[in-house]
Order: C-alpha cells, then sequence, then structure tokens
C-alpha cells in the first residue's frame, strides 16, 4: 500500500529530477505559488511521474486545486487515489 510518506520522498526526488530547488520543501511547503510555484508544465511532467510510478491520474481540471495543496495534502490525495487502484 502507497503512504503519503512515500510520495512525498517521490515527488521530492522528481522536483530535484526536474532540476527544481528543492531547499526547504517539507509536507507543508504549497505546491503553487506560495510554495514550490511549479508552472503548468512542470505539474505535467510532475503528474506523468506519478502517473507511471503509483498508477494515478489527475483530469486537467484538477491541476488549479493542486496549486492550492500543501505537498502532505497531495501525497495523502495521490495514496488514497493508488489505494484505489486495483492491480492488473
Amino acid at each position: 500500500m502507497t503512504t503519503a510518506e512515500e510520495v512525498i520522498a517521490f515527488t521530492v526526488e522528481s522536483l530535484e529530477e526536474m532540476n527544481l530547488d528543492v531547499d526547504g520543501v517539507g509536507p507543508e511547503t504549497m505546491i503553487g505559488p506560495s510554495g514550490i510555484d511549479l508552472d503548468s508544465l512542470a505539474v505535467a511532467e510532475l503528474a506523468a511521474r506519478l502517473e507511471d510510478r503509483f498508477g494515478v491520474s489527475f483530469p486537467e481540471d484538477e491541476v488549479e486545486l493542486l496549486a492550492l495543496m500543501t505537498l502532505s495534502e497531495f501525497a495523502a490525495t495521490v495514496a488514497e487515489r493508488a489505494a484505489q487502484v486495483l492491480p492488473g
């Protein structure tokens, strides 16, 4: 079962691989402009990485909502969706 902690670790690792600054990024960091400040291209790339790793997806209309979440809220959402994905 996927945990929020796993999602946070994977997300931070992905952000590093995407050459984004992750200094000071933690569970309470906002994803949007007041925190990590991911642009739409970075959000799309992160979403693709999460889909590949955890089998979850985010419809385009949810992307704006992601910017309003903290990393821990986002991770809990991903973990919840991953739990709903049934293996093959």
